[in-house]
């Protein structure tokens, strides 16, 4: 398992739990501190994760901006490919599709799962997540396609 997947596990039962995994998440990796993300579901294949409606992820139409909503999507597929994969392989993003199916107001959601089964070995290979952000009415507003590189880690 994870380190990132168990830190969740350990942290999402108790009060507030989830809000400090999150901001550890961001304390690893910081520029994702900039939409200020909470994850809501993490086990393997699957990575839930929210930013809230506010002023700092807006454009200037007051929508949230197609940049925060790349980003709530790498993290998310990011995370869900380390609770994913097995603890010797590591991963990268290696490209990102995506498409706006319309403005993005309230609260957003994303969804991350696999494109496919994850190999459990391997000299290094590319691995397709799908990430879907809808808004607080459950409507579609962002779809992405995050291209994982998992490779091993490397030793000593």
């Amino acid at each position: 398992m994870s380190a990132a997947l168990a830190l969740y596990r350990r942290l999402a039962p108790w009060p507030g739990g989830r809000g400090l995994y999150s901001r550890l998440i961001c304390f690893r990796a910081p520029y994702f501190a900039t939409i200020a993300p909470r994850f809501v579901v993490l086990e393997p294949g699957r990575c839930e994760a929210r930013i809230r409606d506010r002023r700092r992820v807006h454009n200037h139409l007051g929508t949230v901006h197609a940049i925060a909503l790349c980003n709530l999507a790498e993290l998310a597929a990011g995370v869900m490919t380390d609770a994913t994969i097995p603890a010797d392989m590591r991963w990268i993003p290696k490209g990102m599709s995506v498409e706006y199916l319309k403005k993005a107001v309230g609260t957003m959601h994303g969804i991350a799962t696999p494109e496919l089964a994850a190999p459990v070995s391997g000299d290094g290979y590319e691995w397709p997540v799908k990430v879907e952000v809808a808004d607080d009415a459950g409507e579609m507003v962002f779809r992405a396609r995050v291209l994982m590189w998992v490779s091993p880690r490397k030793r000593g």
